[in-house]
């Protein structure tokens, strides 16, 4: 019996050798890349050379003990992960029918209103170049929570092909494990007004600007990114146009409470580089940024780093005023350009255009700082923003008693003494064990202390032992 047993399976294995050796495996051509990461959701976007339907496997903890299967068998794809945990770590790989991955991590946007936030910025990269790649590896290195892409993201013409080869594959480990929100520059439209640049990328929408334009919150901070692009005039009227692009932006940041706003696109409304400002953005859009209390302007397109100060109208603001301060980030990668203005300009605090590098910006509470550095480390330029936020709810789940309502606190036992009856505090430096069967007074977690529920432990505690006494 156990020799038929024996042969039966050594056959079934060679059948399924045979099966498995005869299915040809999907292999990745493009690497995953992170899409659309809010709070509880996630794509895993990633490309394959045979059609199939992958799975992607995911879990907490090191651990894939959860996986989403693609509903249809193709060469593009894009997973939704959904019900996820906000501000929590995932490590991820893809089965590709046949072949996976190897394990990488990326976390969650925290729970709304979070007031701790990282990110970093960059744009004009998309060169596969040793510059670009070096940005890429430093901007890794800092681990940021998501980041921005503010166009020129595939040079020269944003055709399919060089989004391949000048984003994806560059940049491949930095989008895999980092959330990625971009932009298109000019050159995206060189190609079919930008249609590679939005075939290859899943942004989050608008309803009336789709992948235009569009916006979303992470943490205690509110990102708008506009397509510059369309509102100077370079995407046809029947995709995107200018004065439903600006109602829309109106409106979203008068809608938007988040204590911070931060605007990104590609063409700046203040540069001394090659360029120079793009006035049409300035007049149209500066002053809803100044109307609702935008604070940061993040730009490219021209190949230097810049600030400037605080700005109101065509002027620099009084001094204390909490007016946006505009960037260009244009050092992703691509060649540095000679800059317009030979003496800086009175409205500019900084200006550097010979050293590649990326932003990385920290928001906690009140306090926005934000550092130029270069791919060894070296900063730039770096400067703080600060405003006065309201005390943070204790309780955000609870809502706030009535006033004059009397306080409800217990009071804590003195030292040496037993906790307060009817109370869950524990004396200082130790923790109760609710629901400990030897201490059978003391009430679940979750219950009341009626007389029936202070027995219900000890009478668990009964049966468990009798349990024990017939196993042995």
């Amino acid at each position: 019996m156990h020799r038929l047993y024996a042969l039966a399976l050594g056959a079934m294995t060679v059948a399924l050798t045979l099966t498995a050796s005869g299915a040809s495996a999907a292999k990745l051509t493009r690497e995953p890349y992170l899409q659309r990461v809010g709070p509880d959701t996630a794509t895993v976007a990633f490309r394959l050379d045979t059609a199939c339907a992958p799975t992607v496997r995911y879990g907490t903890h090191g651990s894939m003990e959860l996986s989403v299967t693609a509903p249809t068998s193709q060469t593009r794809q894009a997973v939704e992960l959904s019900g996820l945990e906000p501000g929590t770590e995932y490590t991820y790989v893809v089965d590709a029918c046949g072949s996976r991955t190897s394990p990488v991590t990326f976390s969650t946007a925290p729970v709304p209103g979070t007031r701790s936030v990282h990110f970093t910025t960059v744009g004009d990269f998309g060169s596969n170049n040793q510059d670009q790649r070096d940005v890429a590896r430093a901007m890794l290195g800092r681990k940021p929570q998501l980041f921005l892409a503010l166009g020129d993201n595939a040079y020269e013409m944003g055709t399919e092909a060089e989004f391949q080869h000048n984003l994806f594959e560059p940049m491949a480990p930095l989008l895999a494990q980092v959330p990625f929100f971009a932009v298109p520059g000019n050159h995206e439209y060189e190609t079919n007004k930008g249609q590679p640049y939005f075939d290859n990328l899943y942004l989050p929408t608008s309803q009336s600007g789709g992948e235009y334009y569009y916006s979303f919150d992470w943490g205690f901070v509110h990102f708008v990114a506009i397509d510059s692009n369309c509102a100077i005039g370079l995407s046809s009227a029947d995709r995107c146009t200018f004065e439903a692009q600006q109602q829309w932006v109106e409106e979203d940041l008068a809608a938007s409470t988040a204590p911070w706003k931060i605007v990104f696109f590609h063409h700046p409304p203040w540069s001394s580089g090659d360029h120079g400002s793009q006035l049409k953005m300035r007049r149209e859009f500066a002053p809803l940024f100044e109307k609702y209390g935008v604070d940061l302007v993040l730009t490219g397109h021209d190949h230097n780093y810049e600030r400037t100060h605080p700005m109101r109208g065509n002027e620099v603001a009084p001094s204390g005023a909490t007016d946006p301060v505009y960037l260009v980030v244009g050092s992703g990668g691509a060649k540095l350009r000679e800059l317009s203005i030979a003496s800086k300009p009175s409205w500019s605090v900084l200006r550097n255009n010979s050293d590649h590098g990326y932003l990385d910006v920290r928001v906690e509470d009140g306090t926005l700082t934000a550092q130029m550095l270069t791919p060894s480390g070296k900063v730039m330029d770096s400067f703080t923003l600060t405003k006065d936020l309201p005390p943070e709810p204790t309780s955000p789940t609870q809502p706030a008693p009535p006033p004059g309502t009397p306080p409800t606190t217990t009071p804590a036992p003195s030292p040496g003494q037993p906790p307060i009856e009817g109370s869950t505090q524990s004396p200082p430096g130790v923790v109760p064990d609710l629901g400990d069967p030897n201490n059978p007074a003391e009430p679940l977690p979750g219950c009341s202390a009626t007389p029936a529920m202070t027995l219900l432990p000890a009478g668990m505690w009964v049966l468990a032992s009798a349990l024990r006494r017939r196993r042995r």
